[in-house]
């Protein structure tokens, strides 16, 4: 509930940390790296979304997909833009902007139309990324506890 609130990785960290805590099955080390590490690197929903997004918008405003290669950068670029966006509601949209311009080539109608789009779904792409998170950090404690006992 607080992902879909504040729209906000970095604004849910506290509450993600206390309820894996909470839950006992995690690793206290795993806890501590993996779920700050996933608030600020892992955004699943909004880079899933957003691709999602601006191939709707192109085909509903401009007719067509982009190309598959136009796309492939898009999304390598858009991983490396959206790390620095889970503090700000919106964040992954609004660091994308100039992508979206310039690699995809939209005009104004385009980005206002993403901006619009994205604002409205925001909290469930954070709510994705978070419950995300938790599904990383299991997955690295499983890792880690199969390691151990080799």
């Amino acid at each position: 509930m607080t992902a879909v609130g504040t729209m906000s990785s970095a604004a849910t960290l506290p509450v993600s940390l206390k309820c894996v805590r909470k839950s006992g099955v995690l690793d206290e080390e795993i806890t501590n790296f993996a779920i700050p590490l996933g608030a600020t690197t892992h955004l699943c929903g909004s880079v899933l979304t957003e691709t999602f997004f601006v191939m709707v918008v192109s085909k509903i405003l401009y007719g067509d997909v982009p190309a598959f290669g136009t796309m492939v950068l898009f999304i390598i670029l858009l991983g490396i833009f959206a790390v620095g966006a889970p503090g700000v509601p919106g964040g992954t949209v609004l660091a994308s902007l100039g992508l979206i311009i310039s690699v995809l080539g939209f005009d104004e109608t385009g980005t206002a139309l993403m901006i619009t789009i994205f604002a409205l779904q925001d909290s469930f792409g954070t709510a994705c990324n978070i419950t995300g998170d938790g599904a990383l950090a299991l997955i690295l404690n499983g890792i880690f506890k199969k390691k151990q006992t080799n």
